[in-house]
């Protein structure tokens, strides 16, 4: 937890008074917006976009002014977490289920700071890739996903029988595809007809990664 906290901390050095804030999910985003409500609270001026429903009602929670790309079509800036980051850059995310919506402010912000503690820095992705489906969709989908030689699982979560569903009504799965040698690749092959977005984020996206330890946090650029 402790290196959750300290990349938080980093991250909050790169908000400033005015900015329209673009906010991923998960564990380590939390952490950054306890630390961005105390901001907030000290007079600092921030206007907050929120990727999902958990991260919207804990900004609310903590008086923090939410807006959405409609009002502000191109964030200063986005803070987001990430399951895996590559040597490159390259990312999987989607673990929380929010990755299409991730992705759009992700894609709209001036600038793209990801957050996350050492364990998720591998030298080549290799977890499987969530991805966003329209259920209508998902007899196809799964069909396309099996021709391509990799599988699909609905995604399953803690008191809920699967399938899981996103903030925008539509299915959750993984996609296990093994060692991931071409990020780009693969993620241009998940742009199947029936799939809303997937948790392949390119090295092209992403400005800053904040890696954080327990004495502090490394700030890596390409």
């Amino acid at each position: 937890m402790i290196e959750k906290v300290r990349c938080a901390e980093k991250a909050l050095e790169f908000v400033e008074d005015g900015m329209i804030l673009g906010l991923g999910s998960g564990s380590t985003v939390r952490e950054f917006l306890k630390l961005l409500a105390e901001k907030a609270r000290e007079g600092t001026e921030i206007v907050v976009i929120p990727t999902s429903f958990d991260t919207h009602l804990m900004a609310v929670e903590n008086g923090i002014r939410i807006a959405d790309l409609n009002e502000y079509p191109e964030p200063d800036l986005c803070i987001d977490g990430a399951d895996q980051i590559d040597r490159d850059f390259n990312l999987i995310k989607g673990g929380g289920g929010a990755l299409t919506r991730e992705k759009v402010v992700a894609s709209a912000s001036k600038e793209f700071v990801v957050i996350a503690d050492k364990s998720k820095l591998v030298e080549r992705l290799n977890i499987p890739v969530p991805v966003e489906i329209l259920p209508f969709a998902l007899g196809f989908v799964r069909k396309k996903i099996e021709e391509l030689g990799f599988r699909l699982n609905l995604r399953e979560s803690k008191g809920k029988l699967r399938p899981v569903i996103s903030d925008n009504g539509n299915v959750i799965a993984d996609v296990d595809a093994g060692g991931i040698s071409d990020p780009d690749g693969l993620e241009k092959k998940l742009r199947i007809p029936g799939v809303i977005e997937n948790g392949i984020f390119s090295a092209e996206m992403v400005d800053v990664v904040i890696i954080g330890k327990r004495d502090g946090a490394a700030v890596l650029r390409k």
